[in-house]
Protein backbone atom coordinates (compact mmCIF):
# COMPACT_ATOMS: atom_id res chain seq x y z
CA UNK A 1 0.00 0.00 0.00
CA UNK A 2 1.23 3.13 -1.40
CA UNK A 3 2.24 5.98 2.02
CA UNK A 4 -0.73 8.59 2.25
CA UNK A 5 0.13 11.87 0.25
CA UNK A 6 1.53 14.91 2.05
CA UNK A 7 2.06 17.83 1.19
CA UNK A 8 4.66 19.61 3.01
CA UNK A 9 5.13 23.81 2.59
CA UNK A 10 7.79 25.80 5.11
CA UNK A 11 6.19 27.77 8.72
CA UNK A 12 5.58 31.04 7.75
CA UNK A 13 4.01 33.82 9.81
CA UNK A 14 0.78 32.37 8.14
CA UNK A 15 1.23 29.09 9.01
CA UNK A 16 2.18 29.89 12.45
CA UNK A 17 -1.38 28.50 14.46
CA UNK A 18 -0.66 25.39 12.26
CA UNK A 19 2.52 24.93 14.32
CA UNK A 20 0.72 25.94 17.16
CA UNK A 21 -1.61 22.75 16.46
CA UNK A 22 0.67 19.93 15.83
CA UNK A 23 3.24 20.56 18.59
CA UNK A 24 0.19 20.93 21.17
CA UNK A 25 0.50 21.85 25.00
CA UNK A 26 3.91 19.82 25.01
CA UNK A 27 5.17 22.08 22.41
CA UNK A 28 6.09 18.65 20.51
CA UNK A 29 7.94 17.29 23.32
CA UNK A 30 8.74 18.37 26.88
CA UNK A 31 8.06 22.31 25.83
CA UNK A 32 11.08 21.96 23.50
CA UNK A 33 8.92 23.99 20.60
CA UNK A 34 12.29 22.82 18.70
CA UNK A 35 14.66 25.17 19.94
CA UNK A 36 16.73 22.55 21.34
CA UNK A 37 19.91 22.98 19.02
CA UNK A 38 19.20 27.17 18.65
CA UNK A 39 20.08 27.73 22.27
CA UNK A 40 22.91 27.14 25.14
CA UNK A 41 21.91 24.36 27.72
CA UNK A 42 20.75 27.12 30.67
CA UNK A 43 19.23 29.12 28.00
CA UNK A 44 16.76 26.05 26.70
CA UNK A 45 16.00 25.45 30.48
CA UNK A 46 14.54 28.88 31.33
CA UNK A 47 12.72 28.67 28.04
CA UNK A 48 10.87 25.24 29.84
CA UNK A 49 9.74 26.84 32.21
CA UNK A 50 5.82 28.15 32.49
CA UNK A 51 4.94 24.85 29.98
CA UNK A 52 7.77 26.24 27.59
CA UNK A 53 6.69 29.84 27.32
CA UNK A 54 10.16 31.48 26.19
CA UNK A 55 10.78 28.32 23.20
CA UNK A 56 7.54 29.24 22.20
CA UNK A 57 8.30 32.67 22.08
CA UNK A 58 11.96 31.79 20.45
CA UNK A 59 9.89 30.04 18.23
CA UNK A 60 7.54 32.41 17.27
CA UNK A 61 9.75 35.33 16.74
CA UNK A 62 11.97 32.97 14.24
CA UNK A 63 8.28 32.65 12.37
CA UNK A 64 7.34 35.94 12.53
CA UNK A 65 10.51 37.33 11.32
CA UNK A 66 10.32 35.43 7.84
CA UNK A 67 13.26 32.76 9.09
CA UNK A 68 11.06 29.54 7.76
CA UNK A 69 13.03 27.65 10.64
CA UNK A 70 11.06 24.16 9.36
CA UNK A 71 8.45 22.47 6.85
CA UNK A 72 5.03 21.26 7.99
CA UNK A 73 3.80 18.28 6.40
CA UNK A 74 -0.08 18.13 5.80
CA UNK A 75 -2.56 15.31 5.14
CA UNK A 76 -5.98 16.19 4.16
CA UNK A 77 -5.30 20.45 5.40
CA UNK A 78 -4.00 18.98 8.69
CA UNK A 79 -1.09 19.37 10.09
CA UNK A 80 0.72 15.97 10.81
CA UNK A 81 4.67 16.34 11.01
CA UNK A 82 7.26 19.32 11.48
CA UNK A 83 11.21 18.92 10.17
CA UNK A 84 13.62 21.55 11.35
CA UNK A 85 16.08 22.36 8.27
CA UNK A 86 17.87 25.90 8.05
CA UNK A 87 21.84 27.35 7.22
CA UNK A 88 23.86 25.36 9.87
CA UNK A 89 25.27 28.82 11.49
CA UNK A 90 21.75 28.83 13.24
CA UNK A 91 22.16 25.79 15.21
CA UNK A 92 24.21 27.04 18.10
CA UNK A 93 24.66 23.96 19.72
CA UNK A 94 25.96 22.31 16.60
CA UNK A 95 28.66 24.93 16.46
CA UNK A 96 29.47 24.51 20.37
CA UNK A 97 29.86 20.84 20.22
CA UNK A 98 32.67 18.67 20.63
CA UNK A 99 31.54 15.90 18.47
CA UNK A 100 29.43 17.34 15.67
CA UNK A 101 31.20 21.27 14.94
CA UNK A 102 32.22 21.98 11.58
CA UNK A 103 36.31 22.88 11.53
CA UNK A 104 36.38 26.70 12.58
CA UNK A 105 36.84 27.80 8.85
CA UNK A 106 33.42 26.17 8.32
CA UNK A 107 31.50 27.53 11.39
CA UNK A 108 30.42 30.29 9.63
CA UNK A 109 29.30 28.49 5.75
CA UNK A 110 25.67 29.28 5.23
CA UNK A 111 25.79 27.40 2.33
CA UNK A 112 25.80 24.42 4.07
CA UNK A 113 22.42 23.00 5.75
CA UNK A 114 21.54 21.22 8.96
CA UNK A 115 18.28 18.97 9.46
CA UNK A 116 18.43 18.73 13.12
CA UNK A 117 15.35 17.14 14.22
CA UNK A 118 11.51 15.37 13.26
CA UNK A 119 8.46 15.76 15.11
CA UNK A 120 5.41 13.70 14.40
CA UNK A 121 2.40 12.42 16.61
CA UNK A 122 2.51 8.88 17.51
CA UNK A 123 -0.17 7.40 14.77
CA UNK A 124 1.62 9.36 11.91
CA UNK A 125 5.20 7.04 12.29
CA UNK A 126 5.91 4.14 10.39
CA UNK A 127 4.03 5.52 7.29
CA UNK A 128 7.02 6.89 5.15
CA UNK A 129 5.81 10.32 6.70
CA UNK A 130 9.54 11.37 8.23
CA UNK A 131 11.10 10.18 4.43
CA UNK A 132 8.97 12.52 2.78
CA UNK A 133 9.99 15.48 5.78
CA UNK A 134 13.63 14.48 4.22
CA UNK A 135 13.55 14.55 1.27
CA UNK A 136 11.57 17.75 1.29
CA UNK A 137 14.09 19.67 3.52
CA UNK A 138 16.67 19.06 0.77
CA UNK A 139 15.06 20.19 -1.79
CA UNK A 140 13.83 23.74 0.82
CA UNK A 141 17.58 23.69 1.50
CA UNK A 142 18.87 23.62 -2.36
CA UNK A 143 16.31 26.29 -3.43
CA UNK A 144 17.69 28.43 -0.80
CA UNK A 145 21.12 28.07 -2.16
CA UNK A 146 22.05 25.42 -0.52
CA UNK A 147 25.36 23.66 -1.99
CA UNK A 148 25.07 20.37 0.87
CA UNK A 149 22.73 19.33 3.69
CA UNK A 150 24.39 17.71 7.08
CA UNK A 151 21.95 15.30 9.44
CA UNK A 152 22.98 13.99 12.53
CA UNK A 153 20.79 10.69 12.73
CA UNK A 154 21.22 7.98 15.20
CA UNK A 155 23.16 4.25 13.99
CA UNK A 156 19.97 1.93 15.07
CA UNK A 157 21.60 -1.21 13.51
CA UNK A 158 21.74 -3.75 16.46
CA UNK A 159 20.41 -1.96 19.06
CA UNK A 160 16.28 -0.84 19.34
CA UNK A 161 16.06 2.42 20.46
CA UNK A 162 13.51 4.33 22.42
CA UNK A 163 11.37 6.78 19.83
CA UNK A 164 12.38 9.82 22.02
CA UNK A 165 15.88 8.99 21.02
CA UNK A 166 15.26 9.18 17.30
CA UNK A 167 14.23 12.76 16.60
CA UNK A 168 17.15 13.70 14.91
CA UNK A 169 16.31 10.78 12.20
CA UNK A 170 17.90 7.41 11.41
CA UNK A 171 21.35 6.76 10.13
CA UNK A 172 19.08 3.85 7.27
CA UNK A 173 16.78 6.62 6.22
CA UNK A 174 19.31 9.39 5.72
CA UNK A 175 21.60 6.64 3.55
CA UNK A 176 18.64 6.35 1.79
CA UNK A 177 18.38 9.65 0.60
CA UNK A 178 21.99 9.76 -0.41
CA UNK A 179 23.38 11.20 2.19
CA UNK A 180 26.95 9.80 2.90
CA UNK A 181 28.29 9.70 6.58
CA UNK A 182 31.42 11.59 7.04
CA UNK A 183 32.40 11.30 10.64
CA UNK A 184 30.99 9.12 13.96
CA UNK A 185 29.77 11.80 16.92
CA UNK A 186 29.23 10.57 20.10
CA UNK A 187 28.30 6.90 20.19
CA UNK A 188 25.47 6.02 17.77
CA UNK A 189 25.20 9.56 16.51
CA UNK A 190 26.73 9.76 12.61
CA UNK A 191 27.55 13.05 11.15
CA UNK A 192 25.99 13.01 7.14
CA UNK A 193 26.08 14.73 4.40
CA UNK A 194 24.66 15.27 0.66
CA UNK A 195 25.37 17.60 -2.06
CA UNK A 196 23.13 19.98 -3.74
Amino acid sequence: MPPPAHEILPVTPDRWSELQELFGPSGAYSNCWCTWWRQTGSDFSRGCERRGEGNRALMAALVAAGDEPGLIAYRDGRPVGWVSVAPRPQFGRVLRSPTLRPAPAQADDTTTWSIVCFWMPRAERGHGLATALLDAAVAHAAARGAHAVEAYPVDTAGARQASANLFTGTLGMFRRAGFREVERGRGQQAIVRRQV
